[in-house]
């Protein structure tokens, strides 16, 4: 059984966005209140926080299990990365493990230049960064993780498939071959930021495609603006097996068969 707890389902921007007065960011559902995007995937007794958002010490202060053993980051774009500084809570017992693309660590280590200095300040994040290669899988405590190369607009970011689990955020376009990778997974996590198309993110139609091919058991958006619309009206409208994710879900997949 493999457990994701979605800690934000929202844009860089957050929902309510500020001085924005739109009936979503007005909304008194808390569905409609996204804090940046990430989540947590529980699996084989490993606890896998996918991206770390500017909101993660809040995020993780309202968490149903606030455990972590690594970092798994799509791209280097703030709104995945902003909460790094924040996982000091996490190095009490040595390096916390991070898994990114070359690319990925190397603007972390411009951006954060004192985590990584030859004698750290005392209290800064200790951590360990592993780089990910495109198309190659890999294992943390016995849990193999196949990273699935995808595009945001121009810049080449990744998702993830864990176990029963597919992760795919800030994609706009996706390759045939990893379509055909995921075929029948049984959930997808993916992005859809609005109704209306965006140059960077695929829109709601864009993404209702790519799960009509991939055909997943369940399907479960993220990554979505105010522009999206109210959440139990767009919820309404979509396809059976597809819903909207809110921040705090937590959805349980079976293993796959064979």
């Amino acid at each position: 059984m493999l457990e994701i707890e979605f800690l934000g389902t929202g844009t860089s921007t957050g929902v309510p966005q500020i001085r924005c007065d739109c009936e979503v960011c007005q909304s008194s559902d808390p569905h409609d209140k996204r804090l940046r995007c990430s989540a947590v995937v529980r699996y084989k007794g490993l606890n896998l926080l996918l991206d770390c958002s500017p909101d993660f010490r809040q995020q993780m202060l309202t968490a149903s299990n606030n455990d972590l053993d690594a970092l798994l980051v799509t791209h280097i774009h703030y709104d995945h990365v902003g909460g790094i500084d924040d996982l000091r809570a996490y190095c009490k017992d040595g390096d916390f493990p991070i898994y990114a693309r070359q690319d990925v660590i190397d603007d972390l280590h411009a951006r954060l230049p004192y985590c990584f200095a030859a004698r750290p300040y005392m209290g800064v994040p200790r951590l360990a960064v592993t780089p990910i290669v495109e198309n190659v899988p890999f294992s943390i405590g016995g849990v193999e993780i196949m990273p699935l190369p995808v595009m945001h607009y121009r810049l080449p970011i990744l998702g993830f498939k864990i176990g029963p689990l597919a992760y795919i955020t800030d994609c706009k376009t996706i390759d045939d071959k990893v379509v055909e990778q995921l075929h029948h997974v049984p959930l997808l996590v993916i992005n859809a930021l609005r109704q209306k198309e965006h140059p960077a993110h695929m829109s709601l139609s864009e993404t209702l495609d790519v799960i009509d091919k991939i055909r997943p058991g369940r399907a479960i958006l993220i990554h979505m603006s105010h522009d999206m619309g109210l959440h139990a009206e767009v919820n309404e409208m979509l396809p059976a097996g597809v819903e909207l994710a809110h921040d705090g879900m937590i959805v349980q997949v079976e293993e796959e068969n064979g």
